[in-house]
């Protein structure tokens, strides 16, 4: 079965109320992440197990083997939105150590153009630091409502590499436009889940001006004198949420694995590079 342009096709075949960008690795068919049973290679949707686990059963029964094997299916239940869990229990970890640590964890992994060169980590963790409750509580609580419904979208690969990807767009954005001040937040990451969900929401038929309108008003917010917000990390990962959004809704049929990942590695190279050419038109190489 071969994914089709109708908008039936974007929902679960077995919940047809449930869009889904998940397809059966097996036969084809599009599936929520209740459906999904991990394969070696992708997920396998319900009619496919049991094809496989008669097969298995006949296999066994022809060669004398004793008894049958029960195949368990692995289940996450509360845990189906894997990836946007751990976001958000990694980001109150690093929160209440920063506490604990009287501000060093922050000083350590936030994201600092002139340190990117010996420090590279801090590509990566200043996602994870935050420097209030408010600030993290505001960004936590956008990632439990966007995070869950776009890894439940895209799979938690994909919802993973989106955020990444946003976020080093808001990197290098900051080294760009401001390379001297230090950052803290995911907000760069959060502006990308906004902007993929549009574009995804519009592949998908459906009018999403409204998001568009709440991600300008928050957008906004970050211009506002004395708001001490770095409205470039949000430029930045708007950017990069909308085009990995668009690669994610012209790649969804499963013989475009390849295209796909190839497509994601290049924009993570690009945002890599550009990051390390801002590092040393900076000097940074002297700094650090």
């Amino acid at each position: 079965m071969t994914d089709q342009a109708s908008g039936r096709d974007n929902y679960c075949y077995r919940h047809p109320d449930r869009q889904s960008f998940i397809l059966c690795q097996r036969c084809g068919r599009t599936i929520c992440t209740e459906c999904q049973t991990p394969a070696a290679v992708g997920v396998h949707c319900p009619e496919c197990v049991r094809e496989q686990r008669a097969q298995f059963q006949a296999n066994r029964r022809a060669s004398g083997a004793p008894g049958g094997l029960t195949v368990a299916r692995r289940r996450f239940a509360m845990m189906d939105q894997k990836a946007t869990t751990v976001i958000i229990a990694v980001s109150v970890v690093v929160w209440l150590l920063n506490l604990l640590s009287g501000g060093v964890v922050n000083q350590w992994l936030s994201y600092w153009t002139p340190l990117v060169g010996t420090q590279p980590w801090r590509l990566v963790t200043g996602l994870f630091v935050h420097s209030s409750i408010f600030h993290i509580g505001f960004n936590m609580l956008a990632v439990f409502i966007f995070g869950r419904i776009l890894e439940n979208l895209l799979g938690t690969w994909r919802f993973v590499a989106l955020y990444l990807l946003a976020g080093l767009g808001g990197d290098l954005a900051v080294s760009l436009l401001t390379p001297g001040t230090p950052v803290v937040g995911a907000s760069g990451a959060i502006f990308g889940l906004f902007a993929a969900f549009f574009v995804i929401q519009r592949s998908l038929g459906y009018n999403a001006v409204q998001l568009l309108v709440i991600m300008g008003l928050n957008l906004v917010v970050g211009f506002l004198p004395g708001t001490n917000i770095s409205w470039q990390a949000h430029v930045g990962g708007i950017v990069l949420g909308f085009i990995t959004g668009f690669v994610f809704s012209k790649t969804r049929n499963v013989r475009q694995r390849g295209l796909q990942i190839g497509l994601l590695v290049a924009e993570a190279v690009l945002l890599v590079a550009g990051i390390g050419a801002a590092y040393i038109s900076i000097g940074g190489y002297a700094i650090g």
